[in-house]
């Protein structure tokens, strides 16, 4: 994995020509075919006669990340073309959605991370109570980053040299002579290592870390950036922030002292191959459901277990939300042409989900 995570613009074009139009077509894929048999509409991949999902309800969760909808509103595609009765997204955070899953009051969430959810699915019961199959999506980074203007010039290459009130009074944006580290929501999971980290690297007298809205708090990193401040800042990918900070060129990752996780993760090395460590283990997202309900929809489970998104794609989408396309039409739009463009693929998944359901 390359937690320098870069893309380009001419890798970011092309990624979004690959698949994103804005015709009409696009955002009406599936179209009833009159008078065509089932046999036929199949082969044209636009209606799927056997439906094992009907009059079955879903119930889909997210958190408040408004860049899942479109992960999750793909899953929800692919449940409707097995029948699915769909139900339209609640928004919960991630300790909440999990137990909600556990307990039957909710279907599925699509953006689980493996490990950094490990206690919020411990604690929820398990594989006892939850479905956990396959890997939605690889390879998720995450870690601390800093101007690399400021890098460059004071040569902070690793968090923990912020334990000198010095360095750590460059990122001070409240005037309290402390660094401001743009952090996590509450109920994420990453303020939770966030807040471990800063303890086990001894910065609790100089780094303060700012909870709240993270887009808001990220908003006021970026203009602090763009007008020659120094940032310090957590974020993740995929996600949009490293298409506006570009790692490499813009900001540089921080490396941490030692591997330092709380919780389930405890004792994990989050030291990467080439030597480097970032202070997160690489995550899968993956797709968690109530596990009787799974047993119950063996096409579903299936369909859990096998679709896929690479992170490229979603990084993509995710940029078009920053840049103003983030209406819920706008979502809808850049899911149906994903699929569109994706089509065969799309309809293997659900020739297989539909297979399972037949055994």
């Amino acid at each position: 994995m390359n937690l320098q995570d870069k893309q380009p613009a001419k890798t970011l074009r092309h990624s979004l020509g690959r698949w994103l139009f804005t015709s009409a077509t696009a955002a009406t894929m599936a179209v009833a075919m009159a008078g065509t048999s089932a046999f036929a509409a199949d082969a044209a991949g636009n209606l799927h006669a056997n439906q094992p999902g009907k009059g079955v309800k879903v119930q889909p969760l997210k958190s408040s990340i408004a860049e899942e909808t479109f992960q999750t509103l793909l899953v929800m595609k692919a449940l409707e073309k097995l029948g699915y009765e769909v139900q339209p997204i609640k928004e919960v955070e991630y300790p909440t959605a999990h137990i909600a899953i556990a307990n039957g009051d909710a279907t599925f969430m699509a953006d689980h991370w493996n490990p950094q959810h490990a206690d919020f699915y411990k604690n929820a019961g398990g594989d006892a109570k939850l479905y956990r199959k396959g890997i939605f999506a690889a390879n998720a980074a995450q870690g601390y980053l800093i101007d690399k203007k400021t890098a460059d010039q004071y040569h902070i290459t690793n968090i923990g040299q912020l334990k000198d009130p010095k360095l750590a009074k460059l990122f001070d944006t409240d005037g309290d002579g402390k660094a401001d580290l743009t952090g996590c929501t509450p109920g994420w999971g990453c303020e939770a290592m966030i807040e471990h980290q800063l303890t086990a690297y001894k910065l609790r007298d100089t780094v303060t870390h700012k909870q709240g809205t993270y887009s808001a708090l990220m908003a006021d990193t970026i203009t602090r950036f763009r007008a020659g401040k120094p940032v310090l800042y957590y974020t993740w990918t995929p996600y949009w922030v490293s298409n506006v900070l570009k790692p490499g060129k813009d900001v540089v990752w921080l490396e941490v002292p030692f591997s330092s996780l709380p919780g389930e993760q405890a004792g994990m090395d989050t030291k990467l191959p080439n030597g480097r460590n970032y202070g997160f283990v690489a995550n899968n997202q993956q797709i968690v459901a109530n596990n009787s309900w799974a047993e119950q929809n063996p096409a579903a489970a299936k369909l859990f277990e096998i679709i896929k998104l690479p992170v490229a794609d979603i990084n993509a989408q995710n940029y078009l939300m920053s840049q103003g396309q983030n209406k819920a039409s706008d979502v809808e739009r850049h899911t149906a042409a994903w699929i569109k463009a994706h089509q065969k693929t799309f309809d293997s998944w659900i020739e297989q989900a539909q297979a399972a359901a037949k055994r």
